[in-house]
C-alpha cells in the first residue's frame, strides 16, 4: 500500500487521474445506469479504467464509487449492496496498483448523497453520518489506501463525511465544486473552504477543487485557497475544457495540450496534486505527465496568463466580490 503523506513529502507534485463516467461512457456504460454496478458485473472494463490511468503516468487514481452510498444506489434499487460494490471497487484498484511499476496511491471516492441537508432538505446530520460511514468502511475494508471525498457542494455534508471518515481512523482528503460563479452551489467560496477545512476536528491530507466549470475557473480558485492562507497541501482536478452537447452525448473541448498547459499552471498555482475531472482521457494524462515532468516551476501565473492559455472565466468574479476577468457564459456539467 502507497502512503500518500509520504508521497507528498517526496513529490514536488502527484499526477492524479482523469474522468471516471467519460471513460466508462466510452466503455459503453449507458446514461441513467450506475457505474458502480459494473464493479461486479463488468470488473475487466473497470480494471481497464484503473490501468489507463497508471499507465499513463498516474500516481493516484480514484475507486470507481463515486455513487457508492446507499443515498445514491437506491436510485437502482441497490440500496443493500453498499458493501459489496464498494468492496469490489477497492480490491480491482487494489490489484491494479500493486501491480504497478511505480507507487500508486488507491483513493476510495466518494460523491455526495444527492439529498440536501437540514435545515434546506431533510438529510439529518446523523444520517449522513451513517451512510457516509457505511461506504467508508467498505472502502478501507476493500483496501483503499486513502479515503476521497469529492464534488461537494454543502459544508453540512462535508463535516458529516468527515465525522464519518473519523470513525475509520483513515486518511482522507475532500474537493468541493465551485461551478456557480465562484462559489459551490450551496455558496461557498473558496476562502470559505479553507476557513472549514481549517475547523474540522479530523482534517484532511489534502484538499481542493474537481469539476465545476472550467479549468481557468478551477485554477483561480486554487489561488483564492493560496490567498485564503490554506495551510495543508491544494488539490487540483478540473475538467478537461468546456462540456458541449452533440449527437445525443456530452463532449469536453479540452485538448491534450490544453491539459498539459493546465496541469503546469496548476502546480504553480500552488497545487500539490493535480489531476482531471470530466473529459479527461489518457491521452490528456500522458501530456499532463510530460509538461510536469519537463517544465521547471516557476512563479504563481497571473489570472491574465491563466485565461490566455486555458479560456475566459465564467464569470467576473471569483465569489469573494473581487471583480477579476472578463467571462464567458456558464455551462453545466457533469459526464
Amino acid at each position: 500500500m502507497t502512503d500518500l503523506a509520504t508521497l507528498m513529502a517526496e513529490r514536488d507534485w502527484i499526477l492524479a487521474d482523469g474522468a471516471t463516467g467519460t471513460n466508462l461512457f466510452a466503455m459503453g456504460l449507458e446514461a441513467g445506469e450506475a457505474p458502480e454496478l459494473w464493479n461486479v458485473d463488468e470488473p475487466e472494463k473497470v480494471l481497464t479504467l484503473y490501468r489507463s490511468a497508471v499507465e499513463a503516468g498516474a500516481d493516484l487514481f480514484l475507486t470507481n464509487s463515486f455513487g457508492g452510498t446507499s443515498a445514491r444506489l437506491k436510485l437502482h434499487n441497490a440500496q443493500s449492496r453498499v458493501r459489496e460494490l464498494n468492496i469490489a471497487a477497492a480490491k480491482l484498484g487494489r490489484q491494479v496498483a500493486d501491480a504497478a511499476d511505480h507507487p500508486v496511491v488507491v483513493a476510495g471516492s466518494m460523491g455526495p448523497t444527492g439529498d440536501l441537508m437540514e435545515p434546506v432538505g431533510t438529510l439529518s446530520h446523523a444520517d449522513a453520518v451513517e451512510i457516509f460511514a457505511e461506504q467508508a468502511e467498505a472502502l478501507m475494508e476493500g483496501g483503499v489506501d486513502v479515503l476521497w471525498l469529492e464534488t461537494i457542494s454543502a459544508p453540512e455534508e462535508l463535516a458529516a463525511a468527515a465525522e464519518a471518515i473519523a470513525r475509520t481512523g483513515a486518511p482522507w482528503c475532500c474537493t468541493m465544486s465551485f461551478d456557480t460563479a465562484g462559489r459551490t452551489m450551496m455558496g461557498v467560496t473558496s476562502t470559505a473552504m479553507v476557513e472549514l477545512v481549517n475547523n474540522l476536528p479530523n482534517k484532511p491530507l489534502a484538499f481542493g477543487a474537481n469539476c465545476g466549470v472550467g479549468a481557468s475557473d478551477l485554477l483561480r480558485t486554487v489561488q483564492g485557497f493560496v490567498d485564503g492562507n490554506a495551510s495543508l497541501p491544494l488539490i487540483a482536478k478540473g475538467n478537461a475544457g468546456i462540456p458541449k452537447f452533440k449527437d445525443g452525448h456530452v463532449h469536453y473541448d479540452g485538448t491534450p495540450e490544453l491539459m498539459g498547459d493546465y496541469a503546469v499552471l496548476a502546480r504553480d498555482s500552488g497545487a500539490k496534486i493535480v489531476g482531471g475531472c470530466c473529459g479527461t482521457m489518457p491521452e490528456h494524462l500522458r501530456v499532463m505527465r510530460d509538461r510536469l515532468t519537463t517544465t521547471s516551476p516557476g512563479p504563481r501565473p497571473p489570472l491574465e496568463e491563466i485565461t490566455s492559455r486555458l479560456g475566459a472565466f465564467s464569470s467576473d468574479t471569483d465569489g469573494t466580490g473581487q471583480a477579476l476577468s472578463p467571462a464567458r457564459r456558464p455551462r453545466r456539467r457533469r459526464a
